[in-house]
């Protein structure tokens, strides 16, 4: 065999935007769906910058049919002018040259959330055509691109002065085929960003239109992070009014509200320059350490606690709390930007907040004393989950309880392995028969678990099957919960198509939320999708996963319910499927269908969780009262 030549000629440069096209991930994060709408999130975050220097008052955001999205700012307007060292507009500079834009000093924008500048070009690259329009000084400028690449100069357009707008950007573009392949975007997630991004900015106006549905909405909220605790509280018993303040210093500016519930459940929203801190960072680690010791010291010094020492998780629960920090330079890890790594700001937000809370705690000390007797309450419920949670963390732990449930695979890399959760020992049965044991393991589950929007966490950890699920996912939970431990890459629910079967997959993802809210967050759990019939006419056999498409099939082989030479099975539950089938319709990776689950309103999902599976009857049944002419499919 020759050898193979390597040399200079190999060498590739990749010039302008190839590179954005060529290794896309390295921009946005992924190609799935969370990269798809990170499209639309830069654009966004420079509309915002304009609002945050007190230039835009209004953004409006459309998504047309053809899944392409406008988004139109009442902002300054891109400059036009020609740039001395390129000689090229400064649309154009902006819209085809990474690290290109106006936020590298302070002189135009003092904090941005678009730091990185590759942002709007990035969105060029990656899309199959953008079109821009700048409204600036009464004139009006256009300008076309594709793939990144524009199809010709910055145009001035001849607009009577009778059509004259206010100033201001509009960018037009649609996400390429060839990079996001089928997915489109959802209006369910530009909702919840425009919402946040309405919380955050005062008196700002957002307003999203879908043309595919005609529905409209618009955002404004003049009571900013209030409103946000507003919002995210509104189904819970709140021990107090919002705590709220702002304040600047070292060149950090912090707005902050707090308000504890009587829920066990903890929700923290964190944000830089608007842009939503998944990860946390700094500014989160300062925030926690903060309100644990001033929690402390006002404590003991009111005598309100002698012998007990709270810990992070004790002072955290029933936390709802939004922090919102804006700097200069933040320093994100990675362009996706979820993760504040400015050391600095952790012990300015932690000066911040002692000093606000413990004037807040002094000067309202019936409120300081209900929220301490909920942190001791939670304290020593802890001491007595501790000792449950030593039973988990033992090594032999899987050796001594899971050899009769857990059904493992051989396969030793996480990425390559499933774990079907399964309901009952009968459907566990016939799914170890029917796994590929190379890459599937098998988990019964007995009944319905335990409720945990209704437990403590010494209660939760008393449960077999909750015990025997942390064990089998090997990474913790709750605090302890870590995303590299976990065993098992995709967790399939795989219960019944009845109202058993959804009660378990709600109790499953109750859990799954809130103490392990990273494994869906970052798209490990999904929902196995069995079918509801089987036809056979002869030697054809079909499957339908629901009633619509149940009567397609009859229609399909010209049958009917009644015909002769025609077999139909309605299955009610997993077991009655053989091993082959199950096998064929629900677990076969080439043959099969599951739903992945998605977190893409935090603040959604929690109030959710806690009107449907909380302690409160009368918010479950204005929901189901609201709600009941939706039902597809209800079994009586």
């Amino acid at each position: 065999m020759a050898e193979e030549s390597y040399s200079a000629k190999d060498i590739q440069v990749l010039k302008d935007l190839t590179a954005v096209r060529k290794r896309p991930a390295m921009y946005i994060g992924d190609t799935s769906t969370r990269g798809l709408h990170h499209l639309v999130n830069e654009v966004l975050d420079n509309s915002v910058d304009e609002a945050l220097i007190g230039f835009c008052t209004h953004i409006y955001v459309v998504i047309h049919t053809d899944n392409s999205v406008t988004v139109d700012d009442n902002g300054r307007g891109i400059p036009v002018d020609l740039h001395a060292e390129y000689n090229l507009s400064a649309v154009e500079i902006v819209m085809t040259k990474l690290h290109a834009g106006g936020k590298f000093d302070d002189k135009v924008y003092k904090v941005a959330g678009g730091l990185h500048g590759v942002g709007i070009s990035v969105v060029n690259a990656l899309s199959e055509w953008l079109e821009v329009e700048v409204r600036r000084n009464n004139h009006r400028y256009y300008q076309k691109y594709e793939r990144g690449k524009p199809l010709g100069p910055l145009e001035e357009l001849h607009v009577p002065e009778d059509e004259w707008k206010e100033c201001g950007t509009k960018v037009r573009f649609k996400p390429d085929f060839e990079i996001f392949g089928p997915y489109e975007i959802d209006a369910g997630i530009l909702t919840t960003r425009l919402r946040e991004l309405a919380f955050l900015n005062k008196g700002l106006s957002l307003t999203l239109k879908d043309e595919r549905t005609g529905e409209e909405k618009q955002f404004q909220y003049e009571g900013g992070i209030a409103a946000f605790l507003e919002y995210i509280n509104r189904s819970k018993h709140v021990l107090h009014e919002p705590i709220l303040f702002e304040d600047d210093k070292e060149g950090v500016k912090a707005e902050i509200g707090v308000q504890f519930n009587d829920s066990y459940a903890e929700n923290i929203f964190s944000f830089v320059n608007n842009v939503k801190t998944i990860e946390g960072g700094k500014h989160l680690s300062g925030f926690k350490a903060a309100l644990t010791r001033v929690l402390n010291d006002y404590g003991r010094e009111s005598n309100l606690l002698k012998k007990i020492n709270l810990d992070g998780e004790d002072v955290r629960e029933g936390l709802s709390a939004v922090i919102s920090v804006k700097l200069r330079d933040p320093q994100f890890e990675g362009q996706t930007k979820t993760k504040l790594g400015n050391s600095e700001v952790k012990g300015v937000v932690e000066s911040i907040v002692r000093e606000h809370m413990w004037e807040f705690l002094e000067e309202h000390p019936n409120d300081a004393a209900s929220i301490i007797k909920k942190a001791m309450e939670t304290a020593h419920a802890r001491e007595a989950a501790r000792r449950a949670r030593e039973i988990v963390r033992k090594k032999d732990f899987i050796a001594d309880s899971l050899p009769g449930k857990l059904a493992d695979c051989s396969e030793k890399d996480p990425a390559r392995r499933e774990l079907y959760i399964v309901e009952g020992d009968s459907a566990g049965g016939s799914a170890k028969q029917a796994r590929d044991k190379n890459f599937q393991a098998i988990l019964p589950i007995r009944g319905k678990i335990l409720n945990v929007e209704k437990a403590r966490l010494d209660k939760i950890l008393k449960s077999t099957e909750i015990r025997a699920l942390i064990t089998a996912l090997g990474a913790g939970m709750g605090e302890d919960f870590d995303l590299e431990q976990i065993r098992y890459h995709k967790v399939i629910i795989m219960s019944d198509a009845d109202v058993d079967g959804a009660h378990i997959r709600t109790l499953l993802l109750t859990f799954f939320y809130r103490y392990m809210q990273e494994l869906v967050s970052m798209n490990h759990v999904y929902i196995a999708q069995p079918p509801l019939y089987m036809v056979k006419k002869g030697k054809d056999e079909r499957y339908a996963f629901s009633d619509e498409e149940y009567q397609k099939i009859l229609a399909a082989l010209g049958v009917t319910e009644g015909d002769t030479g025609v077999k139909i099975q309605r299955y009610k539950g997993l077991g009655e499927m053989n091993a082959e089938q199950l096998w064929e319709t629900t677990m076969n990776p080439e043959t099969r269908c599951i739903k992945r689950v998605n977190l893409a309103d935090a603040a959604e999902a929690d109030w959710l969780f806690t009107v449907l599976m909380g302690e409160e009857v009368e918010p479950r049944r204005n929901f189901i009262t609201a709600h009941a002419l939706e039902v597809m499919n209800l079994d009586v």
